[in-house]
């Protein structure tokens, strides 16, 4: 569980991450077999009944916010949610070893409009054990506004820094800071909000009308989590006897890093997503607090 108090850092921590020294024999050969993230990577994909969802924004929705909830915040919150109480989401691999985050952090892309020509940028949040859905989606407000409103972040700078270089001599730079964030150096001045350094980065390609897919780790940063959110369809859903119901569904696609976990973590860790999902209420707890989900799942079975 998530502390307030950091650590003391010891000799072969990084800045942003603590080195785990007693991983087990599977992990660290895999570790070093396959040193690379995408060679490591594992596609799962879940469908999302939103019936829950919908009914919880339609209620949060109804005293005219000025912001809307969407189901965005909801599965935001619901992803950092649990990362926290499933620490070895937050974990990665880099440089031949292993690293157990300081942070839990979630990064997305904003675009300013809906055109071809216009401009995305860069978001990324940081998510506190006291925080809720609530501040989620405040900053998710906060970040959206100021984005459009033309700020730019420090990755958005640094990207347009090395534009306006030669194109040989920012090819030999680059070469070299990609050198620096394999050993964890990169200046924060560099990757601050750098999304492929956050613990979990998000692609809502539903609000571009696209559907759910995969989509690669880089070995770029430290990001062991990609997810992707597909448009909103209809779905029917059915029981031993044939058709029941249609419902409005979503499909989610995560990529993972298989060797910071093993499967049956990776299976439990989905099934209290979902269940977060299907009982948004609980985001309305600090994201620190536990979820007796298998338990609740048993009752109902």
């Amino acid at each position: 569980m998530a502390e307030n108090a950091k650590p003391k850092k010891r000799w072969g921590d990084r800045k942003d991450a603590t080195l785990l020294r007693h991983e087990d024999a599977l992990h660290f050969i895999m570790g070093v077999i396959y040193p690379n993230r995408p060679d490591n990577e594992a596609y799962i994909s879940e469908r999302i009944d939103l019936t829950a969802i919908n009914e919880y924004l339609e209620k949060r929705n109804a005293e005219g916010v000025d912001f809307k909830y969407t189901f965005f915040h909801v599965i935001v919150a619901a992803l950092v949610k649990t990362a926290m109480l499933r620490p070895k989401l937050n974990r990665f691999f880099v440089n031949g070893n292993y690293y157990q985050r300081d942070k839990i952090t979630a990064a997305f892309v904003v675009k300013k409009e809906f055109s071809d020509t216009s401009e995305e940028k860069m978001a990324f949040l940081e998510a506190k054990p006291e925080d809720t859905v609530d501040t989620i989606h405040n900053a998710i407000r906060d970040i959206v506004r100021a984005t459009r409103s033309g700020e730019q972040n420090t990755t958005d700078d640094s990207m347009d820094w090395f534009n306006r270089m030669p194109r040989w001599f920012a090819k030999l730079l680059l070469h070299f800071v990609m050198w620096l964030d394999k050993h964890g150096w990169v200046p924060d001045s560099l990757i601050a909000d750098d999304p492929n350094y956050a613990s979990v980065f998000i692609s809502n390609l539903g609000s571009i009308k696209l559907k759910c897919g995969y989509h690669h780790l880089a070995n770029w940063g430290t990001a062991s989590l990609f997810v992707i959110i597909g448009e909103k369809k209809w779905s029917p859903l059915y029981d031993k006897n044939g058709f029941v119901r249609m419902y409005e569904s979503l499909d989610l696609g995560l990529t993972v890093d298989e060797r910071i976990a093993d499967g049956y973590y990776y299976a439990k860790s989905i099934r209290l997503l979902k269940y977060l999902l299907e009982h948004p209420e609980e985001l309305e707890k600090p994201l620190s607090a536990e979820v007796p989900f298998e338990e609740k799942q048993k009752d109902i079975k």
